[in-house]
């Protein structure tokens, strides 16, 4: 990372336009690389390293085997034309996305300024003003690069765009306290009430992330983001004891975010393993069983929403 001001650089793995899901109205995303948590449901798994790393496809793979000539470690081999890739002997050191023709093997993350990055977002405007929308922060946890972050919402606050960020909380509060300053809207995650169990599904405690979630509620607006994962927070005590945070802090809103294997592949593609509903000790939750949720959190006066 580059010292300060707007030439200070941020590694971005995704930057997603016309969001509906990361805040109010229309919204640009951006994804930050870098992750202290483990959650084992997590649908942006190449979020997680703080390095850019390698992100294979079978699909457009053309069988010129450039990439395994080009591979010092020798992870890459191939039979039957099928490439394959040894993930224990992967340095990651990506030489083999520089010589793949038919971008079969893609490097996930891509250095970015301050100021190309509000680029991008600003663009969109018009659609921010339209819906009561604007830009997002998010991640993997976005306050590992919280300098970079700072500057890129006090930038968009300048210009008059809405700021949020997406974060679990997890970090050391004077950084968040710095960010918080130019965030108009904290989407704070809050997968477990427990600590135990919290720690055991996520690999952190929650002890530091409450206590930045109140700190955070009492400098600027923050909506609740609770991924409901079956097996693990998907409970009557846990919704209460949600809500009873949630009313403590001030929360403005409940979102519920409901389990979806939709990053099944990208796991396999990273050379990873996914945890399935079943090993997690539960089902996909259905319109009925997140209903019931949204219900025992609405008894509470909450406002509650689902996806957003």
């Amino acid at each position: 990372m580059k010292s300060s001001g707007h030439d200070l650089t941020g590694l971005v793995f995704n930057i997603q336009k016309f969001s509906t899901e990361d805040g109010p109205g229309i919204r640009t995303t951006v994804f930050m690389k870098g992750c202290p948590l483990r959650c084992p449901w997590c649908s942006n798994p190449e979020g997680m390293g703080s390095a850019p790393e390698l992100m294979p496809s079978k699909r457009n793979c053309i069988a010129c085997k450039q990439c395994m000539e080009a591979c010092v470690p020798g992870a890459i081999s191939f039979t039957d034309d099928i490439r394959e890739i040894d993930w224990e002997l992967c340095s990651g050191c990506l030489a083999c996305t520089e010589v793949c023709p038919s971008g079969a093997l893609e490097a996930v993350g891509t250095y970015r300024t301050v100021d190309e990055t509000f680029r991008i977002a600003e663009r969109d405007r018009d659609f921010y003003e339209t819906s009561g929308g604007g830009v997002t922060i998010s991640g993997g946890e976005a306050l590992l690069q919280w300098e970079f972050v700072r500057e890129l919402l006090k930038k968009c606050q300048e210009a008059g765009l809405h700021t949020a960020l997406d974060t679990t909380g997890f970090c050391a509060w004077e950084n968040m306290q710095q960010v918080l300053l130019h965030t108009d809207l904290v989407l704070f995650d809050v997968k477990h009430t427990d600590p135990s169990r919290h720690k055991e599904k996520t690999g952190v405690p929650n002890d530091r992330i409450l206590r930045n979630l109140e700190r955070a509620a009492s400098m600027t607006k923050v909506w609740l983001r609770v991924p409901v994962v079956p097996g693990f927070n998907d409970s009557e005590p846990n919704m209460h004891s949600t809500a009873e945070l949630a009313l403590r802090v001030g929360a403005e809103k409940v979102s519920l975010l409901p389990f979806h294997d939709w990053a099944r592949e990208k796991y396999g593609r990273l050379g990873r393993c996914y945890e399935s509903v079943a090993e997690m000790g539960g089902t996909v939750p259905n319109g009925q069983t997140v209903s019931r949720w949204q219900e025992i959190l609405s008894s509470h006066g909450l406002a509650v929403g689902v996806g957003n």
